[in-house]
């Protein structure tokens, strides 16, 4: 993981760079090749944000729930485990490339007060991933490989679904102490997903606004 903090600690520079100094990146030139940026720079900024944006949809709402409905407990845990710094990786890095393209457009100086709440649900989106990533993600899968270890030797894990754990929780008080951390520790994970997706909408919501069908 040293690689993807020091990527994106580096793009976070970049992208507060680009919305408070955009003169330096040459945001404010003139001609033909400034247009041609232009171009270049919204491309970026909508497929980074759509990508983002259709990650989190379904990750969040669709397929997460599909998988835990059809796969064996541990198995899903296992799955997910890989699936989620994959995910707040990826989207992460679109929230922040996204973020240096409305800034590179919308410079922080010049921005109007709506423009400067983009920058701000953009900057929001990008934090809430980061936090996922780098620390309730790694907490998540640590508490979970631990309940798995001590499922596996009350023999449960294997089935779909949370019947058998709840069942068991209730005569070993060291299996419901750990569901009770790991709830605490899953809810907060969501609760900055959702927040994330939350600030993406707000953005989908300004930019549905901008279009001239």
């Amino acid at each position: 993981m040293g690689w993807l903090t020091r990527f994106l600690t580096a793009v976070a520079f970049l992208a507060a760079g680009v919305i408070f100094s955009p003169e330096t990146f040459g945001s404010l030139s003139k001609g033909e090749n400034s247009a041609k940026v232009l171009i270049i720079v919204k491309l970026a900024h909508l497929l980074s944000f759509s990508t983002a944006w259709g990650a989190a949809l379904w990750a969040t709402f669709i397929g997460g729930i599909i998988m835990f409905k059809n796969l064996p407990r541990h198995q899903f845990g296992n799955l997910q485990s890989k699936m989620f710094p994959a995910y707040f990786t990826l989207v992460g890095s679109c929230c922040a490339i996204s973020l240096s393209a409305f800034g590179y457009l919308h410079p922080w100086k010049s921005s109007s007060t709506v423009e400067k709440y983009q920058l701000g649900f953009l900057v929001s989106a990008f934090a809430f991933n980061l936090t996922n990533l780098f620390i309730f993600t790694p907490m998540t899968i640590d508490m979970m490989k631990q309940r798995h270890k001590v499922e596996r030797e009350n023999n449960i894990g294997d089935e779909v679904g949370w019947s058998k754990n709840r069942e068991k929780a209730k005569t070993i008080p060291k299996l419901a102490a750990m569901n009770k951390k790991f709830g605490m520790i899953h809810g907060l994970s969501s609760l900055a997903n959702i927040f994330s997706f939350g600030s993406l909408a707000m953005h989908s919501w300004y930019l549905a606004g901008k279009m001239d069908l």
